[in-house]
């Protein structure tokens, strides 16, 4: 066991290379709780991680840690990813981005490793410096994160304003206080299809809408959230919209009430001669799984579904959400 592994704070910045799947990432983050519960999001592709907790428990040092993370998430999905250990979100996020992707890298903890690091680095890699401070900044010479660092608090506080001024001293000197706050779960789900061509053809309609249930549901239960209400927006070819919202008479992460509320929406709007451009299916009345009842139906029919969707989800959660789909789903729509 290392010094580090005994008490140093350790945090790791994860950047997902070719992530383009929410689904996917949602599971990435799930596969990163299991390492720490310390896990915040970083859409669409990246997350921060802190695992100073986590090393005596899994008897290695960071760098082991986040190999072992990267071996994970390429096996599982196929994905490279780069990440970056250091002191601090701040320093960590520099480290990563210090070189080539698909790598591990370390930033010491020590004050003259940081110092190094930093001294040469230009004013724009420290995160939260855009380019109008870096413009301000180097009217005054402060082109570099070294020289800023040297220059005396008072005049970066005249220069920037008195909390900029100080957070800037702060951060030229490696110092990040930013504590990585476990993120809650998406507070709305949205999904959509746009049509390759605009669709009349209503049993078409239909199975694009019966995909994009599906996939909803499943964002839903990889979350452990539940919906209330379920919002049906349909575009047409001359641009307008028409949206129409319903409530589910008991809330719901299940693919099947979600496809028969969306099929209801849509046979009200009797789209017969419409020109649909696409379809959104929306929901913003989310509650976490566990506050949900679920209403015995007595039915088996209903239980024998849940339980192949349950089965469904653990094959999605291995092979990638698109292993299976329903039959009924055009291949355009998945």
């Amino acid at each position: 066991m290392t010094a580090e592994a005994a008490g140093t704070t350790q945090i790791l910045y994860i950047h997902f290379h070719d992530l383009v799947n929410e689904q996917v990432y949602g599971h990435l983050l799930a596969l990163l709780a299991e390492f720490t519960p310390l896990v915040q999001a970083l859409p669409p592709d990246a997350a921060l991680a802190d695992i100073s907790g986590s090393l005596r428990y899994f008897g290695t040092d960071a760098p082991g840690l986040a190999e072992r993370i990267r071996a994970r998430t390429g096996g599982l999905y196929g994905l490279r990813s780069t990440v970056g250990i250091a002191a601090n979100p701040m320093l960590a996020r520099m480290i990563a981005a210090d070189g080539p992707p698909h790598a591990v890298r370390t930033l010491p903890a020590d004050l003259d490793a940081v110092a190094g690091f930093l001294a040469t680095r230009p004013a724009a890699a420290l995160h939260g410096v855009g380019p109008a401070t870096t413009r301000t900044l180097a009217t005054y010479g402060l082109d570099s994160i070294g020289k800023i660092a040297a220059a005396p608090l008072g005049t970066l506080q005249r220069i920037l304003g008195v909390a900029a001024g100080r957070k800037l001293h702060d951060a030229a000197r490696g110092l990040d206080p930013t504590p990585v706050i476990p993120a809650g779960p998406p507070r709305t789900l949205r999904v959509e299809h746009r049509f390759l061509q605009d669709e009349l053809d209503r049993d078409r309609q239909r199975a694009t809408l019966l995909a994009l249930t599906d996939r909803l549901g499943l964002q839903l239960r990889s979350t452990s959230q539940a919906t209330r209400s379920l919002t049906l927006t349909v575009r047409y070819a001359d641009r307008s919209t028409t949206t129409r919202t319903r409530t589910l008479r008991e809330p719901t992460a299940h693919t099947p009430p979600l496809t028969a509320l969306a099929y209801e929406l849509h046979d009200k709007l009797a789209l017969q001669r419409a020109r649909v451009r696409s379809f959104t299916l929306h929901t913003d009345e989310l509650l976490a799984a566990e506050r949900t009842s679920h209403q015995l139906l007595f039915d088996p029919t209903d239980e024998k579904a849940r339980r192949i969707e349950e089965v469904v989800d653990r094959a999605r959660g291995k092979y990638g959400a698109d292993a299976v789909r329903p039959a009924a789903a055009p291949a355009d729509a998945a």
